[in-house]
């Protein structure tokens, strides 16, 4: 995410790019960790918090946000890439013993089965997402996966019921953070509420629409 941190910064905001061991904890721990980390930073007392996340960062802000303390102003939040309902991918391979050791207690947590039921409640705050659609050459992504996808979670395991705003962009799962399109239209979201549409060759301010979905280059 050193990216999307730099870009944001020169935007004028104050940056935490917090990291945490995924491979050690469960979702909850994870939650509980950058609860934490965003409490010794003074976080949760700042004017407005908002939230950016990649892949399975986006299923650690679900956990921390449905247990955020009362008086935190939470802004939008925005999910690149996330699995909101599973992976096909960690479908397959999470009963297989490399996977378990690789990915740990949360890498169970990516599957259908058990994000089925993660947004039960509809977020309280300003979701926005983004999705990529440019699969890498990954050959289980390549089998497993309906199109579009971007290599590791299919576009429409991406979506949240009660999302403020979606997109699609060409950009690979590992990769979507650093493509200056991806950048701005977080900026965007941040700032608007909804990401920019191409109208007539110009970029509109988007509306937010919660089933929009639209490629982008």
């Amino acid at each position: 995410m050193r990216p999307m941190e730099s870009f944001l910064r020169a935007a004028g905001y104050r940056i935490l790019n917090l990291d945490y061991p995924s491979r050690r904890h469960d979702l909850a721990g994870l939650a509980d960790i950058v609860t934490q980390q965003l409490a010794a930073a003074g976080a949760w007392d700042a004017p407005k918090l908002h939230f950016v996340t990649h892949s399975m960062g986006g299923l650690v802000a679900r956990h921390l946000l449905g247990g955020r303390p009362p008086h935190a102003r939470i802004g939008r939040v925005l999910l690149l890439a996330p699995p909101s309902a599973g992976s096909e991918v960690a479908d397959f391979l999470a009963p297989l013993p490399p996977y378990r050791w690789l990915y740990g207690p949360a890498g169970q947590q990516l599957t259908s089965r058990y994000c089925s039921d993660a947004w039960r409640t509809k977020p309280d705050f300003e979701l926005g997402i983004i999705a990529g659609a440019t699969g890498w050459p990954y050959l289980l992504g390549t089998l497993l996966l309906p199109r579009p996808h971007d290599g590791r979670v299919s576009v429409e395991r991406t979506r949240v019921d009660g999302m403020r705003d979606h997109l699609v962009v060409r950009a690979t799962h590992s990769f979507i953070m650093r493509g200056p399109e991806v950048q701005r239209q977080v900026l965007q979201f941040i700032r608007h509420g909804g990401f920019a549409r191409q109208v007539d060759g110009r970029a509109e301010p988007g509306a937010a629409t919660g089933s929009a979905a639209e490629l982008q280059q």
